[in-house]
């Protein structure tokens, strides 16, 4: 399947800062240089990539953030799977489970788990770009978009789901973002995420101290 970079656009909303077409374009960038250095189906991994939030469906409960997502909801990663399958009815059946296994296994928190090099390299450039200052940027962008507080701390016992404090950027940042980079799957992706994950922390010890009149 051949497909391009304007009809894998026409799949997406520009409703959503977080995971809009913009926000393929960066793993896609990073997946193509992923795959390079470990060996990985180019074509593969860029079909995947471009597929992989076609079934992106909000999460209207402001005190979940995007780390978590309501038990009912419809895995979006399963199903962006489905409608790839669709898509690519007319590919040779190989492909196709290739390109639907790297979709199915992308997501953070699901059951599968990546089995190949392809869906490996698709899972890291995907957590990468939730990393990171861009990682930082789609944290409050979203926590904007669910008029979420802008700072608040985070008490030692907080579980997500399960607390009645408010979720907000600092709070997505100690129960998912800085476990990211060692939970990455490829050694690039692991290298890439170290920069990254020196910058969030950074950021999280400078608002902290802004916010408490230290700096």
């Amino acid at each position: 399947m051949n497909l391009s970079i304007e009809r894998a656009a026409q799949f997406y909303t520009d409703d959503d800062p977080v995971h809009d077409f913009a926000h393929v374009l960066r793993v896609l960038a990073l997946a193509e240089r992923l795959a390079e250095l470990e060996g990985a189906d180019r074509e593969i991994v860029r079909t995947a990539v471009l597929l992989h939030d076609i079934s992106r469906t909000g999460d209207d409960n402001h005190n979940q953030g995007f780390a978590l997502r309501v038990a009912q909801e419809e895995d979006h990663a399963m199903s962006a799977a489905q409608r790839a399958r669709a898509l690519m009815k007319d590919s040779a059946p190989e492909f196709v489970g290739a390109v639907a296994h790297a979709i199915e296994a992308h997501r953070y928190r699901n059951a599968v788990v990546p089995q190949t090099i392809e869906a490996k390299v698709v899972f890291d450039a995907d957590k990468l770009d939730a990393i990171g200052a861009i990682g930082i940027a789609r944290a409050f962008a979203y926590a904007g978009g669910k008029n979420m507080p802008l700072w608040g701390r985070v008490s030692p016992d907080y579980e997500p789901g399960n607390s009645d404090e408010l979720h907000t950027p600092l709070h997505e940042f100690h129960v998912k973002l800085q476990k990211i980079k060692d939970n990455l799957y490829t050694r690039s992706g692991r290298a890439l995420a170290e920069s990254r994950h020196a910058f969030m922390v950074a950021f999280i010890e400078q608002i902290n101290s802004e916010v408490e009149g230290v700096r």
